[in-house]
């Protein structure tokens, strides 16, 4: 036999040995696309709240997208601990993600011992969204706008309130910055709950309450509040009439509101760039756009690098405004 064709047939040997070797693989391959299981989101909120339902949305998108059932989990607590921790329990598979939003900056500058790092722990995927607060007063108030609020305060330092949910929530520091930029003297009045900042504001025991629009739309609809200024510099697509608090006499004041998904640290980049191209997809979809705005948010996907930049830039910023108003470290 000569020596070249001999050669020959052993390659060909060791060829059909190594494809051998390679077939009962093959299915293992397939079993890893992703995701195999239920896909979990921890929500640091209750349910029914704007960043529950908004997630539920996704959620049921995402479900549909990928022939798996993606799971939203309330894990509501100070800080969002527990929905933080939750994730990073279930490991780095990128079957469990959770969902941050501006109160997860807050959170770092508010606590002495918040118990994760949310940009050491965990990666970005996209953006889910965004929405403003009001500030709003009540139907019958004497303030017509704004600036009506800033001249009173002036006038008559220490007489007037602001009214929102909880120290150290947004909307707390949200008015905290306001007092700030404004350089007025007005008391600020947490309240255990919205129900309670919004009928304070309705009733005229407090000048104004800051809130998400959401919960406010049916109070500004029949006319028991009256919306005198967005946080948001840019115009709202819910109130476009309404001009910004940095228009309103504060310049320089800025706080939209956001939501966005984040996986723990160490998800595969592959499922990662998965999933922020099915967010894209998603929010981008008019059907979704519209639920979003029924419910006060604007839909908006992002890139990881983008969301990522905006969570440090928040940490920063709201860090800062914390230590400048003194709040207790909880």
């Amino acid at each position: 036999m000569p020596p070249s064709i001999a050669v020959t047939r052993r390659d060909a040997i060791r060829a059909a040995g190594s494809l051998a070797a390679a077939i009962p693989f093959a299915p293992v391959l397939a079993q890893t696309a992703y995701p195999s299981k239920p896909v979990r989101i921890t929500v640091p909120f209750a349910a029914g709240g704007i960043a529950d339902i908004t997630t539920r949305i996704v959620a049921e998108r995402l479900s549909a997208k990928f022939g798996q059932q993606f799971i939203v989990e309330n894990m509501q607590s100070a800080g969002g601990i527990n929905a933080a921790r939750g994730a990073l329990q279930g490991g780095t598979d990128g079957h469990t993600l959770t969902l941050f939003t501006n109160g997860t900056a807050i959170s770092v500058g508010l606590f002495k011992n918040l118990r994760y790092d949310p940009i050491k722990e965990f990666t970005p995927i996209s953006g889910i969204g965004q929405f403003d607060f009001v500030f709003a007063t009540g139907g019958d108030s004497r303030f017509k706008t704004l600036a009506d609020v800033l001249k009173e305060s002036r006038d008559k330092p220490g007489s007037l309130n602001i009214g929102t949910v909880a120290i150290g929530s947004t909307q707390h520091l949200c008015a905290e910055l306001f007092k700030s930029l404004a350089n007025i003297d007005i008391k600020i009045v947490p309240f255990r709950t919205t129900g309670d900042v919004l009928l304070a504001a309705i009733r005229g025991d407090i000048a104004v309450a800051v809130d998400p629009y959401a919960t406010m739309k049916a109070n500004l609809v029949d006319g028991r509040l009256r919306a005198l200024a967005m946080s948001s510099v840019t115009p709202s697509p819910f109130l476009p009439d309404v001009p910004s608090v940095a228009a309103a006499g504060v310049p320089g004041f800025d706080v939209p509101s956001w939501n966005a998904l984040f996986a723990p640290a160490g998800t595969p980049q592959p499922i990662i760039d998965t999933i922020n191209k099915a967010m894209a997809e998603i929010l981008a979809d008019p059907a979704v756009k519209k639920r979003m705005l029924d419910v006060g948010i604007e839909a908006k996907a992002t890139t990881p690098q983008d969301i990522a930049g905006k969570l440090k830039s928040e940490i920063d910023r709201w860090t800062a405004i914390i230590d400048k108003a003194g709040s207790e470290k909880q």
